[in-house]
């Protein structure tokens, strides 16, 4: 039981230190773009979804 507990945390620890690396890489050759501020027609859409949302579990 512990061999096996063991590869299993072997196994996943080298994965997560995979991933990383493979993420740090891409990130090098595609930088992410800042565009966070949402636009006009984004936020009418988030509000009608809310307005209806607050409609639908209050009857």
């Amino acid at each position: 039981m512990l061999v096996g507990m063991g590869t299993v945390f072997a196994f996943l620890t080298i994965l997560v230190i995979g991933m990383s690396m493979m993420s740090s890489i891409a990130m090098r050759f595609v930088p992410v773009e800042s565009d966070n501020d949402p636009s006009e027609e984004e936020i009418a859409a988030i509000t009608a979804a809310i307005a209806q949302h607050r409609n639908k579990t209050t009857k």
